[in-house]
């Protein structure tokens, strides 16, 4: 099965009506029905809110103003993931049973928290593991965690907090749209499983939302994986992208991290942008990437890039 760690289907949804069960929006490609003939078994589904500030970049009025406002953004989203019939997965034993028995048709999810405003504090992560939660981001851009994309700076005092709260309650941490000096502090303090849901590669298209070589190098080294996103900004410094940027990210990554088990997709397909920014223009062309990844790796380590290392980390990661 392919694995794809980076989907906001409860924001799309909830924000622009673009409901998961019905078939693909024009202009977009992620529905239900469109993963399953693409062969996705699982996905990390996100919990993401945009925050007040990002009105006008998003083109949304679905914002929050304050913490509270976000969980139940966040809230939100976790009922309607539970109303479409997703199944959620929170365990080792759910996630073998899962993979042992999936076939075409079916489909599975991992909660991820796409930025920690929605945790009104740390005290109160106990209450989104119980929802599902396994993995959080502690950025987007800034928040009350962490310094983010196109806004510089470290772990607050929050942040460390929330931190010592996800090691305890064995949730994942995710790297992506932390700023370079959070993420300094995450590896400086964090003993627990970590992973880059959705993050390229900086020496092929500068800017701080993209991950440097150094910062591969170490989530590979503690046991992670880096997904590529397949946002055309994050591919390519300009024209459009392809599924052969796609490529050139991933052989980047792999690289980097010195083995082709610890990349894998994380495509963000329809997260704020359209088809317009994407390499495909419908789900069934991930069929394409596969031949595409075999002139750089054999076919043990397609299978890994697609799906098979995600699987993996999964089952060293989430809780027994």
């Amino acid at each position: 099965m392919i694995v794809d760690a980076h989907l906001d289907i409860g924001w799309n949804a909830i924000s622009a009506g673009r409901g998961f069960l019905l078939p693909p929006a024009p202009g977009y490609v992620v529905s239900r029905s469109s993963l399953v003939a693409a062969e996705v078994g699982l996905v990390f589904a996100t919990l993401y809110t945009a925050p007040a500030r990002a009105t006008r970049s998003m083109r949304t009025r679905f914002v929050y103003e304050n913490a509270h406002e976000a969980h139940l953004m966040a809230t939100a989203q976790v009922n309607y993931y539970r109303a479409s019939g997703l199944d959620l997965i929170g365990t080792r034993g759910e996630l073998a049973a899962f993979a042992r028995n999936w076939r075409k048709g079916r489909l599975a999810a991992i909660l991820l928290m796409e930025g920690a405003d929605p945790i009104e504090t740390p005290a109160q992560l106990g209450a989104w593991t119980d929802r599902g939660v396994r993995i959080i981001g502690p950025a987007w851009g800034r928040t009350r965690y962490s310094g983010g994309t196109g806004a510089p700076g470290g772990l607050s005092d929050m942040g460390r907090q929330l931190l010592k709260a996800m090691r305890r309650k064995k949730v994942i941490l995710d790297l992506s749209h932390m700023a370079d000096a959070a993420v300094a502090d995450a590896f400086a303090s964090w003993r627990g499983p970590i992973m880059a849901s959705h993050s390229n590669a900086r020496a092929l298209v500068p800017g701080d939302r993209q991950v440097t070589d150094e910062t591969v190098a170490e989530i590979a080294r503690r046991g992670g994986v880096v997904g590529v996103s397949f946002y055309q900004h994050h591919l390519r410094k300009s024209g459009r992208a392809t599924l052969e940027d796609v490529v050139k990210h991933l052989v980047h990554h792999a690289r980097a991290a010195g083995s082709p088990e610890h990349i894998g997709l994380g495509t963000d397909l329809d997260g704020g942008f359209d088809a317009r920014y994407a390499p495909i223009d419908r789900l069934a062309r991930l069929k394409e990437l596969p031949p595409r990844l075999r002139l750089h790796f054999n076919k043990t380590q397609v299978e890994g890039i697609m799906g098979n290392n995600w699987l993996s980390f999964l089952e060293r990661s989430l809780p027994a």
